[in-house]
C-alpha cells in the first residue's frame, strides 16, 4: 500500500517537474508558460510521445527525434527531483494520510507547491547565478500564509494559529546574517538574492529547521567547492558558485529529517 501510494506521488511529481522545467526556461523572458513544447534547437513542435517525463528522455536517448541535437540534462534532472521531492514529502505525512485526508492535502499541497518553488530557484541560481526577485517574493508570500497555518516551530503540522513574534522573526535572523555577508565582502561572498531567499526560509522552517538547514548548506558546498577546484581544470578559488542549491538542499533535509542541530 505504502509503496504504491509513494509511487503514484513520485508520477505525479513528474508531471509537475515537467512544468517547473517550463517555468524555468521561460521565465523572465518574453514567452509565456502556455503553448505547446518545442524542440530548442529545430523550433519543432514536439508530439505527446516526446513529452511523456523522464522516460521520453530515456527512449530519444537524450536527443531530438526530428534533428537529433542533444536534449539538455536539466529536463529529466529536474523532473526526476521534484517527483523525489514529492515521494518523500509523502512519505514524510503518510500517518496524516490514513487519519485525515482533508488535512493531508492541504499540508501536501502547501509544502509541495513550496519546494516546488525552490525547485525552480535552485535550477534558475545555477543557470544565471541570480535569484529573480519575483520568485523569491512568491515564495515568501506562499511561506508567511503558512505562518498561520502550520506549527513552523515544531514537527511543521496542520495547526491555525496567530503566530507568535518569535515565528514571524524566524524569517528574519538566518537572512540578516546572510545580508551582513553580502555587505562586508560587497556581494563577493553571497548574494543579496541568498538572504532575501532566507526569509521565506525562515518562515517555512521555522528557526531551528533553517540554522541547521543552513549548516548542511555550508559544509555541502565546502565539501563540494574543495572537490571541483582539485578535479576541475577551469574552476579556481574566486569562481562564483550559487548558494541557493546547497541552502534549499539543507533545507529540504532539514525539513524532512526533523534536524534540529543547535539545541
Amino acid at each position: 500500500m505504502i509503496s504504491t501510494l509513494t509511487t503514484i506521488f513520485f508520477v505525479l511529481g513528474l508531471i509537475i517537474g515537467s512544468f517547473l522545467n517550463v517555468v524555468i526556461i521561460r521565465l523572465n523572458t518574453q514567452k509565456s508558460f502556455g503553448g505547446r513544447s518545442i524542440c530548442m534547437s529545430c523550433q519543432k513542435q514536439l508530439r505527446w510521445y516526446e513529452l511523456i517525463p523522464l522516460f521520453s528522455f530515456l527512449f530519444l536517448f537524450g536527443r531530438c527525434k526530428s534533428c537529433k541535437s542533444k536534449i539538455s540534462a536539466q529536463y529529466p534532472l529536474v523532473e526526476f527531483a521534484t517527483a523525489s521531492v514529492f515521494a518523500a514529502l509523502f512519505l514524510k505525512f503518510q500517518d496524516i494520510f490514513f487519519l485525515n485526508t482533508l488535512i493531508f492535502s492541504l499540508m501536501y499541497a502547501y509544502y509541495a507547491a513550496a519546494f516546488s518553488l525552490l525547485l525552480v530557484v535552485v535550477v534558475y541560481d545555477m543557470k544565471h547565478k541570480i535569484i529573480p526577485d519575483a520568485l523569491s517574493l512568491v515564495f515568501g508570500i506562499l511561506a508567511f500564509v503558512g505562518l498561520f497555518l502550520f506549527d513552523v516551530s515544531g514537527n511543521g503540522l496542520f495547526y491555525p494559529h496567530m503566530p507568535s513574534i518569535w515565528e514571524f522573526l524566524s524569517g528574519f535572523w538566518v537572512a540578516t546574517i546572510f545580508a551582513l555577508f553580502w555587505l562586508v565582502s560587497s556581494g563577493t561572498w553571497m548574494g543579496l538574492g541568498d538572504a532575501k531567499l532566507a526569509v521565506g526560509l525562515g518562515w517555512l522552517l521555522g528557526t531551528s529547521r533553517l540554522l541547521s538547514g543552513a549548516a548542511l548548506a555550508f559544509w555541502i558546498g565546502a565539501i563540494v567547492g574543495i572537490i571541483l577546484i582539485l578535479f576541475t581544470k577551469n574552476h579556481k578559488m574566486k569562481s562564483e558558485i550559487p548558494f541557493a542549491p546547497y541552502l534549499v538542499l539543507g533545507a529540504l533535509l532539514a525539513f524532512l529529517f526533523e534536524l534540529h542541530l543547535f539545541y
